[in-house]
């Protein structure tokens, strides 16, 4: 495979190695968030955690391109992600699920379960709610597990990009590292080609 002229081959290797590291147990679904900012920040953190694919739904907020926000709160992180948009939670949903994803809620329900005790399932889809109103009530009915961190304080509630941090590196930190979590050689090769592309 012939790579671009202006390549180092320091800058290959280091595409490889991250390609290597990518997940394909995890990914985030933002659900009509109202500050790109935000999305930024949580896109930022999906990429240093080896996070690949990110979903967003606009049902009820203006859309936005993932591509063309943020770039310093993202730090770029942007440029290495692959975004699906949808503009219906159902459509979104049915998707994730059949490519095998459990559906995880960030929500606090008489039936969340604390991160501290959590056992992940082994293809996450994490749900991410608008910055006010959190998740709609139809979409938590549809989740197929809720998730919450407990807080100590006065405040009830996390910046969204926050709490994605912190469930993020929850799951990142449980999970025993093997092949299952990330791509195959054969994906990782397509995904090094794209990386090439990207600019």
């Amino acid at each position: 495979m012939l790579w671009s002229a202006t390549m180092t081959d320091k800058r290959i290797a280091k595409i490889k190695h991250v390609a290597s590291l990518r997940r394909k147990d995890l990914v985030v679904v933002l659900i009509d968030l109202f500050d790109p900012h935000n999305a930024a920040a949580i896109f930022r953190t999906c990429e240093s955690f080896g996070v690949q694919d990110v979903y967003l739904v606009f049902e009820n907020e203006k859309v936005f391109d993932p591509k063309k926000i943020g770039k310093k709160s993202s730090s770029s992180a942007n440029k290495w992600l692959d975004f699906h948009a949808f503009t219906n939670i159902e459509e979104c949903i049915g998707k994730l699920k059949t490519r095998g994803f459990t559906v995880v809620g960030s929500v606090l329900s008489e039936k969340a379960e604390k991160i501290g005790e959590y056992i992940w399932p082994k293809k996450t889809a994490l749900l991410l709610g608008n910055e006010h109103s959190g998740l709609s009530i139809q979409t938590i009915k549809k989740c197929d597990k809720h998730v919450y961190i407990p807080m100590c304080g006065m405040i009830q509630s996390l910046n969204v990009s926050v709490a994605a941090g912190i469930l993020i590196a929850d799951l990142c930190g449980k999970r025993k590292e093997s092949k299952k979590c990330h791509f195959t050689t054969q994906e990782q090769g397509i995904l090094v080609s794209s990386f090439m592309k990207r600019k």
